[in-house]
């Protein structure tokens, strides 16, 4: 059993993560926000945007494969997420100064192994920090995320029309700094081992959730059952997630014909809503348990994307984009969060690998629902994720194994 940790350990590690998340919604949104500009550079096709999306996404996939064998050598995750992060740093001048697409696309997936490093790092020390203290913390580390995202996204859009076009991507740049001050931070006060129970007790075993534990020839207990169901949870909402965020403006302004100013204003509404959640999401969960909070925020995600799909006008479709996000918000830090309670003893390969699931659900809503989109309209294309949606309502009791696990933990553990 590992020794205790210390209060004050426990809150620096808190504090570093938090800054990690935010370090990566600040630099990857800034990256999202700037495609146009990367598009009319390059003189890009859609295909070849596309194409480029997604070999970013399958670079990401690898790179949380790397963080998982990162944290079995020592330093564990805490080692993995600065490496992440100092790797993003790495790139960031790669991405401003490419000087030919092919020279770009090889940026772009070396950043893509990063973001995938740092998305494992951030969640395997936020489940571990978490599993310090004995109580909900995941929605509170999502939401810097969101607040760093939010920053990012006004930054580019306040430099972004006064920087001349061939330099427009130096945006890009201050998030070297973002980047390499949080890799700092997180190798300087991240938590240097697994808790695996951190020595505030301790569950052993796999927490009893029930499936089927592989230790394989790592000798790390995977349960593969309850994970694949929490993965197909994460999935849905990152297709949801990101079928709001990439296609909800040209929803309202091809579909609904409705003033240019209302596209950028329907993404900032689902955004703001989606992190107000995050900001109660840990104080709903210790009060109210995760199986009534998931199905909660499920079907207000649901009721949200119904009225996006038979929204008369954008008055209609604003709210329901609101409502969505309200609802989504919580959806990746309630599955990471219940991840850390399947096997705490290896939470961090567990979470690596259901890191792996948000790709697949960034690919749907990015691409899938983009073709439906294209060959039939945007009402018939957002079908698709109230339909992920509903399948996680579905799936919310299997929620109730990480619950029971949470509580035979936190009963024996002392508040750090």
């Amino acid at each position: 059993m590992s020794r205790p940790v210390p209060a004050s350990a426990a809150a620096r590690a808190r504090r570093a993560d938090a800054v990690a998340f935010a370090a990566q919604g600040y630099v990857l949104t800034t990256i999202l926000a700037s495609l146009p500009v990367v598009q009319e550079r390059y003189d890009l096709s859609e295909d070849q945007l596309t194409l480029a999306v997604l070999g970013v996404l399958l670079a990401a996939a690898a790179g949380s494969f790397v963080a998982d064998r990162v944290t079995r050598r020592a330093g564990g995750s805490r080692v993995a997420l600065g490496a992440g992060l100092l790797a993003v740093a790495a790139t960031v001048p790669l991405l401003a100064f490419a000087p030919s697409y092919g020279l770009a696309v090889g940026a772009f997936v070396l950043y893509g192994v990063a973001l995938g490093m740092v998305d494992a790092g951030t969640n395997m020390q936020g489940v571990a920090v978490q599993q310090v203290y004995g109580r909900p913390l995941m929605s509170g580390f999502h939401a810097s995320w969101s607040v760093g995202a939010v920053v990012g996204a006004l930054f580019c859009s306040a430099t972004v029309m006064w920087l001349p076009h061939d330099s427009a991507l130096l945006v890009f740049l201050p998030g070297l700094l973002v980047a390499a001050g949080a890799a700092w931070l997180e190798l300087r006060d991240g938590l240097r081992a697994p808790v695996a129970g951190a020595g505030v007790g301790g569950t052993g075993g796999t927490g009893g959730t029930g499936g089927t534990a592989d230790a394989g020839a790592s000798g790390l207990a995977i349960p593969w059952r309850p994970l694949l169901v929490l993965g197909v949870a994460l999935l849905a909402f990152y297709a949801a997630d990101n079928a709001a965020q990439t296609w909800g403006s040209l929803y309202v302004d091809e579909t609904l014909d409705a003033a240019a100013w209302l596209g950028p204003l329907t993404l900032a509404a689902y955004l703001a809503t989606a992190l107000v959640p995050r900001l109660v999401g840990d104080a709903a969960v210790r009060r109210w348990g995760r199986v009534r909070v998931v199905r909660t925020a499920s079907l207000v995600a649901a009721g949200g994307l119904l009225l996006v799909v038979v929204a008369p006008g954008a008055a209609v479709a604003l709210v329901g984009f609101a409502l969505a996000g309200a609802g989504l918000g919580l959806g990746a830090p309630l599955c990471f969060s219940a991840a850390g309670a399947l096997a705490p003893e290896s939470a961090d390969a567990v979470v690596a690998r259901l890191n792996v699931f948000n790709y697949g659900g960034t690919l749907l809503g990015a691409v899938l629902v983009g073709v439906v989109s294209s060959l039939t309209s945007f009402r018939v294309g957002f079908l698709l994720p109230l339909a992920l949606v509903l399948v996680i309502t579905a799936l919310a009791g299997q929620f109730a194994v990480h619950d029971a696990a949470d509580a035979r933990r936190d009963a024996r553990k002392v508040d750090a």
